[in-house]
């Protein structure tokens, strides 16, 4: 059980405090709703440009990580599809610095031209790295439009095409952050070993003056159903061919949701699941195979990947790999099978739990999805999953003309 308290700022900002008398740093992590999905389809990479700008210095601060690290702390950001999500860890009795660094770059980036050309090169160069450079790199740029054809889950947070980042004004990264970078558009979560009284002080104290503006709402094109099987092939100078399944999912929020989650773990969770011990160790199909679910708020991906062996073809894995999808969908599987997924599961969570830093990230995003106390009910929603619903959902999950398939074919196949 993990337990927290809450209160809102009169300018929108939610606050989650999260008491961890158990350690002597604090956490500070504040989550953006903001992500790739909205973005315009001519101006992408927009939210992964920021993450690196918002480290880019501020209105009152030049430098970000400096007065971080003197204080003896570090700080991160990632960029999905969905949010926006920036984090500090230092001693508690610097607790102040993380929330000055963090109040100011809310209330205003300082948009420096010297700053975004050193973001926009950074970003431009881990597009050529990452997904450029590097085999299988380009996956997610081909695999994301074959699946989807309206949602904006269509392009990569990294961006659809390098250019959009090359070719952002100064015009654009200002209205992209008052758009989306205020107090009513972020959740801030802090944990540590405090009381609330200090703790709502202190917000109020850096944040309280930060002026409030209207939530933008998020209006985004439905993805249609998918009524045909989807396939293309990629040439690539790889080591060996490799293979994505892509298959629409429900959403976050539905009830099937966990389900889906625990019949990827079926699949491709580990060693011990179904593919690995059909494909890899007993037809010595694959080299490597796992299965697992994107976690996105919209309609999102069940994808499994892996790599052929030599000799084998795509053909000859895909009369397998359908076999044992079609076994999981018309037949139950075993209470113990199903139980000892619940147990690794439950497991996985009480370790992530361990450490302050993703509990106050779970807990923004919970409070993201409108119901904060789900972080508390994961369990039991687990715990309820029958025999009956796994196969149930698997119907419906597993048809072919619900699958994307890309396929990346090595130059150097014999």
């Amino acid at each position: 059980m993990i337990h927290y308290e809450k209160f809102q700022l009169d300018n929108g900002l939610r606050v989650i405090f999260h008491q961890d008398k158990t350690t002597p740093l604090a956490v500070v992590n504040t989550l953006y709703d903001v992500g790739a999905r909205d973005e315009s389809e001519d101006k992408t990479g927009f939210a992964h440009l920021f993450e690196h700008l918002m480290f880019g210095g501020s209105v009152h601060i030049p430098d970000f990580d400096a007065p971080l690290q003197n204080a003896g702390g570090e700080s991160n950001a990632f960029t999905s599809n969905d949010i926006t999500n920036y984090y500090d860890q230092l001693p508690a009795k610097n607790l102040d610095t993380a929330l000055w660094l963090e109040s100011d770059r809310m209330l205003s980036l300082a948009f420096t031209e010297k700053s975004l050309e050193v973001q926009r090169n950074v970003v431009i160069e881990e597009f050529k790295q990452r997904y450029l450079n590097q085999p299988y790199g380009d996956v997610w740029l081909e695999l994301r439009p074959l699946a989807y054809k309206e949602h904006p889950y269509r392009w990569a947070t990294i961006g659809k095409n390098i250019q959009h980042i090359e070719e952002a004004t100064m015009e654009d990264v200002k209205s992209f952050f008052k758009t989306h970078y205020h107090p009513g558009n972020a959740i801030l979560c802090i944990a540590g070993n405090f009381e609330l009284q200090e703790i709502q002080e202190k917000v109020n104290h850096w944040f309280g003056s930060i002026p409030s503006q209207p939530k933008k709402v998020r209006n985004l094109p439905k993805e249609p159903i998918q009524t045909e099987f989807r396939e293309k092939t990629l040439e690539r100078n790889v080591p060996t061919d490799a293979f994505y399944y892509a298959f629409k999912m429900c959403p976050k929020l539905h009830p099937d949701y966990f389900i889906t989650d625990l019949i990827s773990d079926a699949i491709g969770r580990d060693k011990s699941a179904r593919l690995y011990t059909s494909l890899k160790k007993n037809q010595k199909l694959v080299s490597e195979i796992g299965a697992y679910v994107m976690g996105s708020i919209d309609e999102g991906l069940l994808i499994i990947s892996g790599k052929l062996n030599p000799g084998i073809s795509f053909e000859q894995l895909d009369q397998a790999l359908w076999q044992e999808l079609h076994t999981l969908s018309n037949e139950e599987m075993s209470l113990k099978e199903l139980n000892r997924l619940k147990i690794k599961v439950r497991t996985a969570k009480e370790f992530q739990e361990q450490g302050a830093l993703n509990r106050a990230m779970n807990l923004c995003f919970h409070e993201l999805m409108g119901d904060i106390e789900e972080i508390n009910r994961e369990n039991e929603h687990y715990e309820k999953i029958t025999p009956t619903d796994m196969v149930r959902v698997s119907k419906v999950l597993f048809t072919k003309e619900n699958c994307s398939l890309l396929k990346v074919k090595s130059n150097d196949a014999k």
